[in-house]
């Protein structure tokens, strides 16, 4: 098995596969606004075109704004987000950070410029996975989000972490070792978003094929 040196190795062989071609600039759409910190929520244990659908029910209501939200009705919001799956919780949560967000922060430019990771961490429905996106996508931060798509992958190359934290810690290393301070939210975005565009279209249940990225042939 090859071995990667770093996480800036795992970068550029991605990158030379050209997986964002069709991609948003920054992979997650909408980045920058609060459809992202939304969509962050409805994810959660579900699949994306699930979500999708969930966030035009969402924006065809016009119920997608942070004021909106904090008001709603939730069996309106349940309604609106059953695609998604899990909609007692993800409700709950969606409308519970609204108000959170407008309390703390009174609007949602604010809350980009001035919220801290611990912040998110302490709201309910908000984990690690969940308040990386929100950082990353939504305040555009240089903040590398980990899943399961970039557990897998590195596991296909003879990595194992013990949690979420070790596995960000490795992603992160490598780009901020050789990228400008400048570029890292970029970077991080694009690294996060080639590694979930990877594995969806090569991997066969938990097994990555990995000989892309290596320039097998």
């Amino acid at each position: 098995m090859t071995e990667l040196s770093d996480s800036w190795e795992l970068y550029t062989a991605l990158e030379r596969l050209d997986l964002l071609q069709n991609s948003q600039p920054l992979w997650w759409p909408q980045h920058g606004t609060f459809e992202v910190v939304v969509g962050a929520i409805l994810t959660q244990n579900t699949q994306w075109t699930r979500v999708t659908v969930s966030l035009e029910n969402l924006a065809q209501a016009k119920a997608l704004s942070l004021e909106i939200l904090s008001q709603i009705d939730p069996e309106t919001l349940m309604e609106l987000i059953r695609p998604s799956g899990l909609i007692n919780a993800k409700s709950k949560n969606i409308i519970l950070l609204s108000r959170a967000i407008l309390e703390e922060f009174s609007s949602f430019d604010a809350f980009k410029e001035e919220v801290t990771r611990e912040w998110l961490l302490a709201q309910k429905g908000i984990g690690p996975e969940t308040a990386d996106s929100i950082l990353c996508y939504a305040c555009e931060r240089p903040v590398m989000v980990v899943d399961s798509y970039t557990a897998r992958l590195l596991r296909a190359f003879g990595y194992e972490f013990e949690n979420y934290n070790d596995l960000q810690e490795w992603c992160e290393r490598g780009i901020r070792e050789h990228c400008d301070e400048s570029m890292l939210q970029r970077t991080f975005a694009h690294f996060h978003g080639m590694i979930v565009e990877y594995v969806k279209s090569n991997s066969k249940g938990k097994v990555v094929n990995t000989m892309k990225i290596l320039d097998i042939k």
